[in-house]
């Protein structure tokens, strides 16, 4: 089914510092995040580099539903919380196949303690056959798919990708990877307020310690390993949230621009990562993505130097399609709809592999003055970058100060 190598991936630990700074920097319009040196954003490329999961196949798209009571019975002989709900308790699924009781012991690693639940699921698992062992699968990719990929905040797991698992399958046959970053992007998008990322929040640390590396957000764990998330882990920081999130915005409006990393993948063996190959075809592409009731774009042209390419000046992207972010009303399932017909242009992109990302451009300057008259002031108002002392611009920084500067004075 494709999830092999994301299922063998190692713990890594939360860097709640890191991940609310990023947040911070996200553009709900754009869909992208807002640096001192210009856009960034996580692209289908970082997704199956770091989390080994497919970014091509099939749009993760069907009908939602007002309820999911019956699919939830009928396939995994279990019970949905409340009538309108796409929602299943996590111990209850934990229950289900036989782990609910897992706890550490005194003294134990985690790689003893997984190991030890590994051998205790496959000896439940083991007994079943037939049908039996069909519903237990689902349950189980119920677990991973809704509290993995796409997790919810809290303890309940959602079911809205039952339907796509009836037929065990076609369930290898989706993007499963494309999905988790839909979700994650409008995760992003919510209420600063919430200082939480729902979603697989591992990608973005992963992301930032490879294009963000003076941040020094991580050590070292496993060298050449693949996917790339099994090669790091966070290195523990004994300071509180507070201090280290402002040190995070500091060294964000200080790090060089040569030392922000834009093609790190290049000289990667990717001979030994057939997912890379498999998605490479969707890479370096705006496209749509969808996940169920969310579609969400993938604006690659605002990157288009993470492809090695100068970036041109481009009309920087608004919201102007409702559904592009909703209302948490309409986020729910009020209302039966089938997304591919609701959304049916940007399915069609989606089929069509979006939209190959050129550039023309000679220079990134023009891009650096378009980019600094939009966000100057919510992106450098108080900024630590200093200003080149011989007025020379090698990267961005003269440019920004001085477009800034034009602008105030009038």
């Amino acid at each position: 089914m494709g999830f092999g190598p994301f299922l063998r991936l190692e713990e890594l630990a939360p860097d709640v510092a890191l991940i609310q700074a990023l947040k911070e920097r996200w553009d709900p319009e754009c869909h992208a995040f807002l640096f001192p040196w210009g856009h960034m954003v996580p692209t289908l490329e970082d997704v199956v580099r770091i989390t080994g999961l497919r970014v091509d196949g099939q749009a993760v798209i069907e009908t939602t539903y007002t309820s999911y009571q019956e699919p939830v019975e009928r396939l995994l002989e279990l019970e949905v919380r409340g009538e309108r709900s796409s929602l299943v308790g996590r111990t209850v699924l934990q229950a289900s196949l036989g782990v609910a009781s897992a706890r550490h012991r005194t003294g134990e690693e985690q790689a003893e303690y997984l190991a030890r639940l590994t051998e205790d699921t496959r000896a439940v698992l083991a007994e079943e056959e037939g049908e039996a062992a069909d519903r237990d699968l689902r349950r189980f990719l119920i677990l991973v798919i809704g509290k993995l990929i796409l997790g919810t905040r809290g303890d309940p797991v959602s079911c809205r990708c039952l339907p796509l698992l009836e037929d065990l399958t076609q369930v290898g046959s989706y993007a499963w990877g494309a999905a988790l970053l839909a979700y994650l992007f409008d995760s992003l998008g919510t209420s600063s307020r919430e200082t939480g990322v729902a979603g697989f929040f591992p990608l973005l640390q992963v992301w930032a310690y490879y294009h963000l590396p003076s941040l020094r957000r991580m050590v070292a764990r496993r060298r050449g390993a693949v996917p790339l998330l099994q090669r790091w882990r966070f290195c523990h920081d004994e300071r509180s949230l507070r201090q280290q999130v402002t040190l995070i915005y500091d060294t964000m409006d200080t790090i060089p621009f040569g030392h922000v990393q834009l093609t790190p993948y290049v000289g990667e063996d990717d001979a030994t990562q057939p997912w890379v190959e498999r998605g490479r075809p969707y890479f370096g592409r705006d496209i749509w993505l969808h996940c169920f009731n969310t579609v969400v774009p993938l604006h690659h042209r605002l990157v288009a130097w993470t492809l090695g390419l100068h970036q041109a000046v481009v009309e920087f992207p608004t919201r102007r399609r409702s559904w592009e972010r909703p209302g948490r009303s309409f986020r729910g399932i009020q209302q039966v709809t089938d997304w591919t017909v609701r959304v049916r242009e940007q399915l069609d992109d989606w089929e069509r592999r979006g939209k190959e990302v050129v550039s023309e451009a000679a220079s990134d300057e023009d891009y650096y003055r378009a980019y600094a008259r939009r966000y100057g002031a919510q992106v450098y108002r108080g900024t630590r970058r200093p200003l080149d002392p011989e007025g020379r611009i090698a990267s961005l920084e003269g440019i920004l100060h001085s477009t800034i500067q034009q602008r105030d004075d009038l």
